[in-house]
C-alpha cells in the first residue's frame, strides 16, 4: 500500500491546519514531523510541544522522524505528546536495539533511519524489530534538496531483504521525493512516501498530493496477499 506522509516542514505555518487538512484531503495519511536539534544536523526544528499541538488538529498518525542526538532521553516526551510512529537514526544510537525497544515499549512503532553514506547492512539485525526503515535520498537537515539516485538501489535491497528474512516491514524515503523521482522509489520497493516541497511548495496542497499520489500508484506493483498497512496495526497503548 502507498502512503504519502506529508512533510509539514514545508507547510506553511500561518495556517497550519488548513496546510494538513488540505494534504488528508487530497490523500495524505501520515504527518511527518522533523525533529532536528542543530547538532546530529545543521537546523533546529520541532519538539515534543509541536507534536502535542498538532495532535488535536489531526487524527492522522504522527510520523515523527528524530534527526538528534541522544534520542532516549526524548522518547518518553515524544509518547507523551502523542507521536504514533517514531524513528531515529543508526548513525547516533549507541545501542540501536535498546532505543528501539525504548519506543516501542512507550507505545509508538519504532522505525530505524539511514544516511545516505550508511549501509544497509548495518540494520540487518534489527529488522525483525522494526515497523518501518526510513532511507534518506539527502543529507538530512534541510528541506528542497535533489534526490540522490543510489537511495534506490538501497531501497531495492531493502525490499529484497524483507521478502527473503519474511518480515512485512514499511520501507519509507524522505528527500527530494517529488513527481520526477517518486516512480523510481516506488518500483524500488518503498512504499511510504515523504514529501514536503512537492506538497505544499506551490500552495493548492489537495492537488499536488492529488497528483503525487497517481504517479506513486501508478507505478507501484500489484499488492500481494502479504502487504501490510500500519494504519490497521495500531501501537500498543494508543486509543
Amino acid at each position: 500500500m502507498i502512503e504519502l506522509a506529508f512533510s509539514i516542514l514545508s507547510a506553511d505555518f500561518a495556517h497550519l491546519a488548513d496546510d494538513i487538512k488540505a494534504a488528508e484531503l487530497g490523500g495524505g495519511s501520515i504527518v511527518h514531523v522533523d525533529v532536528m536539534d542543530g547538532h546530529f544536523v545543521p537546523n533546529i526544528t520541532f519538539g515534543p510541544p509541536m507534536v502535542q499541538a498538532l495532535r488535536p488538529v489531526t487524527n492522522l498518525p504522527l510520523d515523527c522522524h528524530l534527526m538528534i542526538e541522544n534520542p532516549d532521553q526524548y522518547i518518553p516526551a515524544f509518547a507523551e505528546a502523542g507521536a504514533d510512529l517514531l524513528s531515529i537514526h543508526q548513525e547516533v544510537c549507541r545501542h540501536l536495539h535498546r532505543t528501539l525497544q525504548l519506543i516501542a515499549d512507550h507505545g509508538m512503532l519504532p522505525g530505524v533511519v539511514i544516511n545516505p553514506a550508511t549501509p544497509v547492512d548495518t540494520l540487518i539485525e534489527v529488522l525483525p524489530m522494526v515497523h518501518y526503515v526510513l532511507v534518506m535520498s539527502v543529507n538530512p537537515g534541510f528541506g528542497g534538496q535533489k534526490f540522490l539516485p543510489f537511495a534506490a538501489e538501497k531501497i531495492a535491497y531493502l525490499a529484497e531483504l524483507r521478502k527473503q528474512m519474511g518480515l512485512n516491514f514499511r520501507i519509507e524515503v524522505d528527500g527530494g521525493v517529488a513527481n520526477d523521482t517518486v516512480a523510481s522509489v516506488v518500483e524500488a520497493g518503498a512504499d511510504m512516501l515523504v514529501a514536503g516541497s512537492a506538497i505544499f511548495g506551490k500552495g493548492k496542497a489537495e492537488q499536488n498530493a492529488k497528483k503525487f499520489l497517481k504517479l506513486a500508484r501508478a507505478a507501484a506493483p500489484k499488492p500481494s496477499s502479504d502487504s501490510h498497512s500500519h494504519t490497521k496495526d495500531k501501537p500498543a497503548g494508543k486509543d
